[in-house]
């Protein structure tokens, strides 16, 4: 499946002032700050997201919210978010604040 053009349309518009880099990875769209992907338009539907490992177990129990699983090992760090969970803009917003404040204070690459 291919990303959601009109999400990721949605997340640039949320995205006015922050330096983002743009690039297809993970099936995706990913944004990225300083070389570290803040939040994507993932191919699988909805968004992923970076947020502090230690905010995980916090913010999976949101509606919606999952740890990103690779390898069929489940991350910390890494979330998943359904397209249900990001229908409306200030829930889009909400979650790639998250993203961007902690790719932003991660080291540039």
């Amino acid at each position: 499946m291919a990303y959601d053009e009109e999400l990721a349309e949605r997340i640039r518009g949320l995205l006015p002032g922050v330096p983002v880099t743009e690039k297809k990875m993970f099936g995706g769209l990913a944004f990225l700050i300083g070389g570290n992907m803040a939040v994507a338009a993932s191919g699988q539907g909805g968004i992923m997201l970076r947020c502090d490992p230690a905010e995980s177990e916090r913010l999976i129990a949101e509606p919606g919210a999952s740890r990103m699983e690779m390898r069929g090992k489940e991350l910390d760090g890494w979330l998943r978010v359904t397209t249900d969970a990001v229908a409306d803009d200030a829930a889009l917003s909400r979650w790639i604040a998250i993203g961007t404040t902690y790719a932003a204070s991660l080291p540039a690459k």
